[in-house]
């Protein structure tokens, strides 16, 4: 199965309600996910158009990719959290046995969730003076604390997931990287 499909057929690890919710999330996330690449390029390629055709940019351009980077970034940490794809260094935990590992696992996915939970509280911190600002975005005079309404929630949904993936390993009997992904490495031969 190529990761594509994979990504689309995902189904959580997890049992019960929490695997439904995890799924849901799953479905939601990627929809964003899409939804914000595909408008970022609309918007890019528009607005090339209309400089360079008619001579006008058009004047919300950089702001709505703003908008859209930020969102499509903290939708992003939750979803490659729950598919097992943030970038790990691995050299001593691929050293110790089994049982090291899902320890050091269940370590790392704790202390993850808690620096999420964290910097969610700072997120939020942020966003309240952002409100009592008042500060609005030029072009589409939107209040600039709303396009950082995604950073929370991305940090809430990656802060779960980690606590999912550590609740993951402490209940079943391989390693898990998240609630879904089993720990190993895919003997892919690659050309170069």
């Amino acid at each position: 199965m190529t990761d594509e499909e994979s990504e689309k057929n995902y189904h959580s690890g997890l049992p019960g309600v929490l695997g439904v919710i995890d799924t849901a999330i799953s479905k939601i996330e990627s929809v964003i996910l899409a939804l914000g690449v595909l408008l970022m390029a609309l918007n890019t390629v528009t607005n090339v158009i209309a400089r360079f055709v008619f001579g006008n940019s058009i004047m919300f351009s950089g702001e709505l990719n703003r908008i859209l980077i930020i969102m499509v970034t903290f939708a992003g940490i939750g979803y490659a959290a729950r598919h097992g794809r943030h970038i790990r260094m691995s050299a001593i935990y691929d050293a110790l046995p089994a049982g090291g590992r899902k320890a050091l696992m269940i370590g790392i996915s704790l202390f993850t969730s808690l620096i999420m939970f964290f910097l969610l509280y700072y997120s939020i911190v942020y966003i309240q003076d952002l409100y009592s600002k008042g500060r609005v975005l030029p072009a589409l005079s939107l209040p600039v604390w709303m396009i950082y309404l995604w950073v929370p929630m991305g940090f809430l949904i990656t802060g779960i997931q980690y606590l999912l993936t550590a609740i993951k390993n402490l209940t079943s009997r391989e390693v898990y990287l998240s609630t879904g992904v089993v720990d190993g490495y895919k003997d892919v031969e690659t050309d170069i």
